[in-house]
């Protein structure tokens, strides 16, 4: 997405958040290998009322702006007040996007009605090119047609849609022929997921460094080549942004188009705790989905409060300060690494991305 086209989000990170992730509720009928949330088939009894809902998302607005809004589970479409909540988000001028389940729940009229209440984006899994390396995934027989039968009525009604892969050992030969159906289905964004080890997910489901890398190279081809017309992003994949800077400096020199910046679709780069916080289904607030420490609760302290001066959320923004190559590295500030990564791996959010092959230019390889 080019600049001028970009909605009018905030700039100022330590003020406001480009993304807010709210977990509406984390219920759902699928048992995904993966899972972040461990879901559950019920809703949990403490998770925020309607009225909790609607005043977070009356707090957003007037403390941080129009944000990009995210509902996500779990599944939520098991809660029964979904649609009252995204039409007041949506009514108070909230860009209001939902990530729900690929399950029975999921019809044409269900994402119809969607659409009219205010959900300008859908976002919907994909974690394989077709339905025995997607619903083995996904654990559930019938997710990757409930899938394609989705992305077909969206794009058939007008409804934006943003395709999620998590990549694994499971996809890692099929990255070109998903891309290939979001394609076709005329996704505007694929946000391609780098495995993080917690929830369901172990370290042994993850790519090696040397397969990471390649894998970035491999989208950053698709990124820029004019044959596949949707933005590209990564979600605990940072180091692609800095392959993508790479590429830039190499065909055009670091005087050329400014390569921090390259690849983004918000005004500086995202990172856990920088540009985005997440809300539990609970109120707990954290840095993001995977970066799973929580930093207060929105029952008890306000979410402007504790994004902008809780001090592990300060530091989150300021690269510099990481250990090791990530806070040294001349791409902390475009990269900076997954922190979502080096916490679940190395039990550190500050300390550097072990899944990050690079060697930052003048240090020593160790």
């Amino acid at each position: 997405m080019s600049s001028a086209k970009r909605p009018p989000f905030p700039v100022d990170f330590n003020k406001a958040p480009f993304i807010v992730i709210w977990e509406a509720t984390r219920a759902c009928d699928l048992v995904c290998r993966h899972c972040r949330a461990q879901a559950q088939p019920r809703p949990d009894p403490q998770q925020l009322s309607t009225a909790e809902g609607k005043a977070l998302l009356d707090h957003i607005r007037d403390e941080f702006g129009p944000v990009l809004m995210v509902i996500t589970g779990g599944d939520p479409l098991k809660r029964s007040d979904l649609d009252e909540l995204i039409a007041h988000g949506h009514g108070r001028g909230l860009r209001m996007t939902i990530a729900p389940s690929a399950t029975p729940l999921l019809t044409p009229e269900r994402i119809a009605q969607l659409k009219a209440v205010g959900i300008q984006r859908m976002a919907l899994s994909l974690d394989g090119a077709d339905a025995a390396t997607h619903d083995g995934f996904r654990r559930v027989d019938g997710t990757y047609e409930r899938t394609m039968t989705a992305f077909a009525c969206a794009h058939e009604m007008g409804l934006e849609t943003q395709m999620n892969t998590t990549l694994g050992r499971h996809n890692l030969d099929q990255l070109e022929a998903v891309a290939e159906i979001g394609r076709w289905h005329g996704i505007s964004l694929w946000s391609v997921f780098q495995l993080v080890a917690t929830g369901r997910a172990s370290a042994d489901m993850m790519l090696s460094p040397v397969e990471q890398e390649k894998i970035f190279r491999r989208l950053a081809e698709i990124a820029e080549s004019e044959s596949w017309p949707f933005d590209v992003k990564t979600t605990a994949g940072q180091p692609f942004y800095r392959v993508r800077a790479q590429r830039l400096i190499k065909q055009q020199g670091a005087a050329g188009r400014d390569w921090k910046t390259q690849g983004l679709r918000s005004p500086r780069s995202v990172n856990d705790g920088k540009g985005i916080c997440f809300i539990s289904h609970t109120g707990e607030v954290q840095p993001s989905g995977f970066l799973q420490i929580p930093l207060g609760n929105i029952r008890e302290r306000s979410l402007a409060s504790i994004y902008r001066d809780d001090p592990v959320f300060r530091r989150l923004r300021d690269p510099d300060s990481f250990s090791g190559k990530c806070g040294e590295c001349e791409y902390n500030d475009l990269c900076g690494g997954s922190r979502s990564r080096a916490w679940s791996l190395n039990d550190d959010a500050f300390s550097s991305d072990p899944t990050c092959l690079y060697q930052p230019k003048g240090r020593a390889v160790v």
